[in-house]
Protein backbone atom coordinates (compact mmCIF):
# COMPACT_ATOMS: atom_id res chain seq x y z
CA UNK A 1 0.00 0.00 0.00
CA UNK A 2 1.00 3.27 -1.06
CA UNK A 3 0.18 6.57 1.61
CA UNK A 4 1.55 9.79 0.21
CA UNK A 5 1.55 12.53 3.29
CA UNK A 6 -1.83 13.97 2.65
CA UNK A 7 -3.23 10.95 2.87
CA UNK A 8 -1.36 9.89 6.32
CA UNK A 9 -2.67 13.29 7.60
CA UNK A 10 -6.08 12.26 6.67
CA UNK A 11 -5.37 8.83 8.39
CA UNK A 12 -4.12 10.05 11.17
CA UNK A 13 -6.72 12.55 11.88
CA UNK A 14 -9.83 9.82 11.20
CA UNK A 15 -8.57 6.69 12.78
CA UNK A 16 -8.93 6.50 16.76
CA UNK A 17 -6.26 6.37 18.87
CA UNK A 18 -7.19 2.96 20.56
CA UNK A 19 -6.58 0.90 17.28
CA UNK A 20 -3.62 0.10 15.71
CA UNK A 21 -2.56 1.73 13.41
CA UNK A 22 -1.95 -0.10 10.25
CA UNK A 23 -1.63 2.98 8.10
CA UNK A 24 1.25 4.46 10.22
CA UNK A 25 3.03 0.92 10.50
CA UNK A 26 3.36 1.01 6.52
CA UNK A 27 4.41 4.71 6.30
CA UNK A 28 7.27 3.80 9.17
CA UNK A 29 8.19 1.23 6.98
CA UNK A 30 7.84 2.71 3.68
CA UNK A 31 9.96 5.94 5.10
CA UNK A 32 12.59 3.36 5.85
CA UNK A 33 13.19 1.67 2.87
CA UNK A 34 12.76 5.07 1.48
CA UNK A 35 16.10 6.01 3.48
CA UNK A 36 17.87 3.17 2.79
CA UNK A 37 17.36 3.16 -0.91
CA UNK A 38 18.49 7.05 -1.03
CA UNK A 39 21.23 6.54 0.72
CA UNK A 40 22.27 3.07 -1.21
CA UNK A 41 21.97 5.64 -4.37
CA UNK A 42 24.60 8.17 -2.48
CA UNK A 43 26.93 5.11 -1.38
CA UNK A 44 26.66 3.43 -5.51
CA UNK A 45 27.12 7.00 -6.66
CA UNK A 46 30.07 7.74 -4.51
CA UNK A 47 31.38 4.11 -5.53
CA UNK A 48 31.23 4.94 -8.97
CA UNK A 49 32.48 8.21 -8.86
CA UNK A 50 35.68 7.15 -7.21
CA UNK A 51 36.14 3.79 -9.88
CA UNK A 52 35.87 6.60 -12.36
CA UNK A 53 38.64 8.94 -10.89
CA UNK A 54 40.91 5.42 -10.01
CA UNK A 55 40.29 4.61 -13.64
CA UNK A 56 41.38 7.91 -15.20
CA UNK A 57 44.59 8.40 -12.77
CA UNK A 58 45.32 5.10 -13.77
CA UNK A 59 45.47 5.92 -17.28
CA UNK A 60 46.71 9.09 -16.62
CA UNK A 61 49.93 7.63 -15.08
CA UNK A 62 50.40 4.89 -17.69
CA UNK A 63 50.18 7.69 -20.52
CA UNK A 64 52.73 9.26 -18.47
CA UNK A 65 55.38 6.34 -17.66
CA UNK A 66 54.60 4.81 -21.77
CA UNK A 67 55.86 8.69 -22.89
CA UNK A 68 58.64 8.63 -20.54
CA UNK A 69 60.05 5.32 -21.39
CA UNK A 70 59.24 6.03 -25.27
CA UNK A 71 61.71 9.06 -24.93
CA UNK A 72 63.98 7.04 -23.33
CA UNK A 73 64.20 4.32 -25.78
CA UNK A 74 64.22 7.62 -28.75
CA UNK A 75 67.03 9.17 -26.77
CA UNK A 76 69.08 5.84 -26.79
CA UNK A 77 68.81 5.72 -30.51
CA UNK A 78 69.68 8.69 -31.16
CA UNK A 79 73.47 9.43 -31.46
CA UNK A 80 75.00 12.26 -29.71
CA UNK A 81 76.77 15.07 -31.72
CA UNK A 82 80.13 14.11 -31.02
CA UNK A 83 79.24 10.63 -31.90
CA UNK A 84 77.72 11.94 -35.33
CA UNK A 85 80.85 13.16 -36.05
CA UNK A 86 83.01 10.36 -35.67
CA UNK A 87 79.99 8.28 -37.56
CA UNK A 88 80.27 11.29 -40.26
CA UNK A 89 84.11 11.57 -40.45
CA UNK A 90 84.31 15.03 -39.57
CA UNK A 91 87.47 16.28 -38.47
CA UNK A 92 87.03 20.08 -37.14
CA UNK A 93 89.95 22.28 -37.96
CA UNK A 94 92.09 24.09 -35.45
CA UNK A 95 90.42 27.66 -34.10
CA UNK A 96 92.12 30.28 -35.64
CA UNK A 97 92.40 33.32 -32.78
CA UNK A 98 90.64 36.62 -33.20
CA UNK A 99 91.61 38.65 -35.90
CA UNK A 100 90.67 42.16 -34.02
CA UNK A 101 89.84 43.34 -30.72
CA UNK A 102 87.05 40.60 -30.11
CA UNK A 103 86.13 37.41 -28.16
CA UNK A 104 85.11 34.41 -29.91
CA UNK A 105 82.07 33.60 -27.43
CA UNK A 106 80.63 35.19 -24.61
CA UNK A 107 78.17 33.07 -22.53
CA UNK A 108 75.14 34.90 -20.84
CA UNK A 109 73.05 32.67 -18.88
CA UNK A 110 72.45 29.46 -20.62
CA UNK A 111 72.88 31.44 -23.98
CA UNK A 112 76.46 31.05 -25.68
CA UNK A 113 76.56 33.80 -28.46
CA UNK A 114 79.72 33.57 -30.83
CA UNK A 115 80.72 36.08 -32.36
CA UNK A 116 80.90 36.56 -36.74
CA UNK A 117 83.06 33.85 -38.09
CA UNK A 118 84.64 33.84 -42.14
CA UNK A 119 86.73 30.64 -43.07
CA UNK A 120 90.41 30.20 -42.26
CA UNK A 121 92.82 32.29 -44.34
CA UNK A 122 93.78 29.61 -46.60
CA UNK A 123 90.30 29.07 -47.69
CA UNK A 124 90.41 28.39 -51.26
CA UNK A 125 86.94 30.48 -52.83
CA UNK A 126 87.17 34.22 -52.27
CA UNK A 127 85.20 37.28 -54.00
CA UNK A 128 81.18 37.75 -54.65
CA UNK A 129 78.55 35.20 -55.03
CA UNK A 130 77.30 36.25 -58.70
CA UNK A 131 80.40 37.36 -59.93
CA UNK A 132 83.49 35.79 -58.66
CA UNK A 133 81.99 32.24 -56.99
CA UNK A 134 79.25 30.08 -57.99
CA UNK A 135 76.30 29.09 -55.30
CA UNK A 136 77.82 25.14 -55.29
CA UNK A 137 81.30 27.66 -54.31
CA UNK A 138 78.80 29.62 -51.89
CA UNK A 139 77.50 26.49 -50.06
CA UNK A 140 81.38 25.18 -49.65
CA UNK A 141 82.24 28.12 -47.95
CA UNK A 142 79.73 28.55 -45.39
CA UNK A 143 80.23 24.44 -44.66
CA UNK A 144 83.75 25.49 -43.56
CA UNK A 145 82.38 28.41 -41.76
CA UNK A 146 80.33 26.24 -39.80
CA UNK A 147 83.23 23.73 -39.09
CA UNK A 148 84.99 26.73 -37.73
CA UNK A 149 82.32 27.75 -35.39
CA UNK A 150 81.68 24.02 -34.19
CA UNK A 151 85.25 23.58 -32.78
CA UNK A 152 84.52 27.29 -31.26
CA UNK A 153 81.65 25.84 -29.26
CA UNK A 154 83.66 22.42 -28.20
CA UNK A 155 86.55 24.41 -27.31
CA UNK A 156 84.16 26.46 -25.25
CA UNK A 157 82.15 24.23 -23.68
CA UNK A 158 84.26 21.34 -23.45
CA UNK A 159 81.42 19.00 -25.63
CA UNK A 160 79.63 19.43 -28.39
CA UNK A 161 76.93 17.41 -26.66
CA UNK A 162 76.44 20.60 -24.31
CA UNK A 163 74.29 22.18 -26.86
CA UNK A 164 70.83 22.03 -26.28
CA UNK A 165 69.60 23.69 -29.36
CA UNK A 166 71.57 25.71 -32.21
CA UNK A 167 69.02 29.15 -31.28
CA UNK A 168 69.55 31.84 -34.00
CA UNK A 169 71.87 31.97 -36.97
CA UNK A 170 72.79 35.21 -39.29
CA UNK A 171 74.59 34.56 -42.28
CA UNK A 172 76.26 37.46 -44.18
CA UNK A 173 76.98 37.00 -48.10
CA UNK A 174 79.63 38.97 -50.08
CA UNK A 175 77.15 40.04 -53.26
CA UNK A 176 77.40 40.82 -56.24
CA UNK A 177 74.22 43.97 -56.73
CA UNK A 178 72.36 41.32 -58.90
CA UNK A 179 72.91 38.40 -56.71
CA UNK A 180 69.81 36.71 -54.68
CA UNK A 181 70.49 32.85 -53.43
CA UNK A 182 71.68 34.15 -50.05
CA UNK A 183 69.56 31.35 -48.50
CA UNK A 184 70.77 28.84 -50.80
CA UNK A 185 74.76 29.35 -49.79
CA UNK A 186 73.78 29.98 -45.96
CA UNK A 187 72.53 26.57 -46.18
CA UNK A 188 75.95 25.77 -46.07
CA UNK A 189 76.38 25.81 -42.49
CA UNK A 190 72.85 25.06 -41.71
CA UNK A 191 72.54 21.56 -43.15
CA UNK A 192 75.94 21.18 -41.29
CA UNK A 193 74.27 22.01 -38.11
CA UNK A 194 71.26 19.45 -38.61
CA UNK A 195 73.49 16.38 -39.76
CA UNK A 196 75.85 16.70 -36.72
CA UNK A 197 73.13 17.92 -33.87
CA UNK A 198 69.94 16.83 -35.80
CA UNK A 199 66.41 18.41 -37.09
CA UNK A 200 65.21 18.49 -32.92
CA UNK A 201 69.00 20.31 -31.66
CA UNK A 202 70.39 21.68 -34.93
CA UNK A 203 67.21 23.16 -37.16
CA UNK A 204 67.61 27.09 -36.11
CA UNK A 205 66.20 30.46 -36.59
CA UNK A 206 68.02 32.34 -39.14
CA UNK A 207 68.49 35.53 -41.75
CA UNK A 208 70.70 35.10 -44.97
CA UNK A 209 71.41 38.65 -46.14
CA UNK A 210 73.70 40.39 -48.85
CA UNK A 211 76.56 42.50 -48.15
CA UNK A 212 78.43 44.46 -50.59
CA UNK A 213 81.61 43.11 -49.17
CA UNK A 214 83.21 41.18 -46.21
CA UNK A 215 86.61 41.30 -44.45
CA UNK A 216 89.46 40.31 -46.46
CA UNK A 217 86.79 39.91 -49.40
CA UNK A 218 85.69 36.45 -47.94
CA UNK A 219 82.55 35.13 -49.14
CA UNK A 220 80.75 34.16 -46.06
CA UNK A 221 80.51 35.17 -42.47
CA UNK A 222 77.86 33.82 -39.91
CA UNK A 223 77.01 34.37 -36.63
CA UNK A 224 75.47 32.39 -33.94
CA UNK A 225 73.69 31.87 -30.76
CA UNK A 226 73.18 28.32 -28.99
CA UNK A 227 71.45 27.01 -25.92
CA UNK A 228 73.66 25.11 -23.34
CA UNK A 229 72.48 22.57 -21.38
CA UNK A 230 72.88 22.46 -17.59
Amino acid sequence: MIVNSKATKALRVTVPLSLPSRVDKVIERTGANVEVSSGRRQMTDVLGATRIASWVGLCALGLVMWIDVSAGARAQGIPSAEARLKELSIALPPVPPPVANYVDAVRVGNLLFLAGNTPAADWKYKGKLGKDLTVPEGYDTARQVGLIMLAKVRRELGSLDRVKRVVKVLGMVNSAEVFGDQPKVINGFSDLMVEVFGEAIGKHARSAVGMAGLPFNNAVEVEMIVEVAE
